[in-house]
């Protein structure tokens, strides 16, 4: 039976961060996963959890100026010092909050560099960074994300992020595979997911086209949920899918596709 993590960055966003963490356990969510809590102080994020009775799966390294269009820094040789801060406050927060793993977003192409450079600053930066959460018993995660809602993004298929781990070398460094942007690239949702199982450190989903709930687009999941039983997956599938209308409304997906 799968295990579903509330993304609260993507669904209950009609309330405030802090409030949303209640709402996903009223749902019947046991954990949550988000992008950054960072403009909170950890201890505001842990008092959530606790209430709520909530287990946090993931959150990513900081990225740069989100709302400025920064989707990570990692490939970027001229942020390596922001980059290597960013791991040490994400590590400190983890270790409030729990979380046992942390995603880098690798970031978009930088103007003006090499292909290169791009890849050694890269790797430098993910060894690094895995280095430093290995001492913290934390796992690292790097994501593909399709080039059509991220143009742009270093990162785009799962053969390329396995290539950065091999050359990374570090035993904590994984593969977080997320259903929606790999159907955008490559599809082959399920031989993927069991030729590199053992690769792949979290999972996330959302439909295609749309990125709205299972169930609204072309994706079969229930044989996928069926599918990542049989073959052994035993993580959390963060949902970091768009509601089409509330995340409530659409929430009998759980029950109607997954059994």
């Amino acid at each position: 039976m799968p295990r579903f993590a509330a993304n609260l960055t993507m669904l209950f966003t009609e309330v405030p961060f802090l409030e949303r963490f209640g709402r996903a356990a009223a749902a019947g969510f046991e954990a949550v996963e988000f992008l950054f809590p960072y403009a909170f102080e950890p201890e505001q994020v842990k008092e959530q959890l606790v209430k709520n009775k909530l287990t946090l799966v993931l959150h990513n390294l900081p990225a740069g100026d989100w709302d400025g269009g920064d989707r990570g820094v990692a490939c970027d040789p001229a942020r390596v010092e922001e980059f290597r801060a960013g791991v040490a406050t994400a590590i400190r927060y983890a270790k409030v909050l729990g979380t046992p793993q942390l995603n880098c977003l690798v970031g978009k192409r930088p103007a003006g560099v090499s292909d290169a450079d791009l890849r050694r600053t890269t790797v430098e930066n993910l060894r690094y960074a895995a280095a430093q959460l290995h001492e913290a018993g934390l796992r690292l995660l790097i994501e593909p994300i399709n080039p059509f809602d991220i143009p742009g993004f270093y990162l785009n298929r799962t053969d390329e992020a396995l290539s950065l781990i091999d050359e990374v070398g570090a035993p904590n460094l994984f593969v977080q595979y997320d259903i929606y942007h790999a159907q955008r690239v490559e599809g082959e949702i399920a031989n993927t997911a069991t030729k590199h199982l053992a690769r792949i450190g979290h999972i996330q989903l959302a439909d295609n086209p749309g990125r709205n709930e299972p169930g609204t687009g072309e994706l079969n999941y229930p044989f996928l949920f069926k599918h990542l039983d049989r073959i052994g997956y035993t993580g959390w599938i963060g949902c970091e899918y768009k509601p089409a209308t509330t995340t409530e409304a659409g929430l009998g997906w759980r029950k109607a596709l997954a059994g």
